[in-house]
């Protein structure tokens, strides 16, 4: 690799406000925050809006759709009767 043309890549936290999950990884993500970690160390801390600690799908509180009754009545309204 060539150097100077490539951003910083290290440790990060990334940090779901909503569903309480924080997870150390490295990424080139930058941040004016800053966390202490588990381990003592302070990182960078990237404040996320959803992820699988707070999205429905992940966590079973997803609302169902009920198509066919949308369909049914759309049928019914608009039907050449």
């Amino acid at each position: 690799m060539r150097t100077g043309i490539h951003p910083d890549y290290r440790p990060v936290v990334f940090r779901d406000r909503v569903g309480g999950l924080a997870f150390l990884t490295r990424s080139t993500a930058t941040s004016q925050n800053t966390v202490e970690w588990e381990d003592g160390t302070t990182y960078p801390v990237i404040d996320v809006e959803i992820s699988s600690a707070s999205h429905p799908f992940y966590t079973g509180k997803g609302r169902v759709v009920d198509t066919a009754g949308r369909v049914e009545r759309f049928k019914q309204r608009y039907s050449r009767s």
